[in-house]
């Protein structure tokens, strides 16, 4: 198993970036088997206040992609939810979606299938994985997201001076864009779901995921409940657990042993 930390000069964010990448190149093979000659390949996302590193810690990841043959990129984003950032000129967005993507294809064997091509993520990166798996619909054929922090409602409520035990009125505004316009943009990942839906698009697998003692259970109820609505195919899943990687870690198992069935 190879496990890398790569730095390069990202065009999207305007700086040197880095990421880890765990590739089974070295795989020990069982009677039968081969390495492909491209990987299948999940962009795993990191939490809120947390970096590519956070995966690593009480994960499994490793095992992960030695059962399915998988490449796992781990990027870091910074508290972004992974969205565009104009004001800053730092396309978090599209740093994910279009250049990580472009940058390792062409540094690593991975496969440019749609189906083999997979983005999940925890909390933030459980936003940025729905969010992003839906922009960049024609890229990810798949969505693994636990836990994650599906609160543009909230925000979109929110008005100057206000805010939540987590961040300021200023950063929700900053990060999501004016909250009066946030419901219905791009920004928005249940307005995202009904475009694609509406455009005859295709949509990816979505797999999800909460703990029943998780603050952000209602987020992740409501919007299965709208996928439901929708009439879009996806998996959900609730069990006992809280927000940390107790849970987080066998239920990423769970959605990939659906995903791959």
């Amino acid at each position: 198993m190879a496990l890398m930390t790569i730095r390069f000069r990202s065009a999207a964010l305007k700086r040197t970036v880095s990421f880890a990448a765990i590739v089974p190149l070295d795989k020990i093979l069982t009677e039968g088997e081969k390495i492909p000659e491209k990987f299948r390949t999940l962009y795993l996302l990191h939490g809120y206040t947390n970096d590519q590193w956070e995966w690593f810690l009480g994960s499994t990841i490793e095992e992960y992609a030695h059962t399915y043959n998988m490449a796992i990129i781990l990027p870091s984003i910074e508290n972004s939810f992974y969205l565009d950032d104009a004001k800053r000129e730092a396309y978090y967005a599209k740093y994910i979606g279009e250049e990580l993507i472009s940058w390792t294809r062409r540094a690593f064997p991975l496969s440019d299938k749609r189906e083999d091509t997979l983005i999940g993520g925890l909390s933030m990166g459980g936003f940025g994985a729905i969010r992003n798996g839906l922009y960049y619909n024609e890229v990810f054929g798949g969505i693994m997201a636990m836990s994650s922090a599906l609160i543009t409602d909230e925000v979109s409520k929110m008005k100057a001076g206000e805010g939540n035990p987590v961040a300021s009125y200023d950063y929700y505004a900053h990060t999501f864009g004016s909250p009066e316009k946030l419901l219905g943009s791009d920004n928005d990942p249940k307005a995202l779901a009904e475009k694609l839906l509406k455009g005859n698009k295709r949509i990816p697998k979505i797999y999800m995921a909460c703990g029943t003692e998780d603050f952000l259970l209602e987020p992740n109820r409501d919007m299965h409940r709208h996928l439901e609505k929708l009439g879009i195919e996806h998996k959900y899943e609730e069990g006992p657990g809280e927000h940390n990687m107790k849970f987080f870690n066998p239920y990423l198992a769970r959605g990939l042993a659906w995903y791959f069935v």
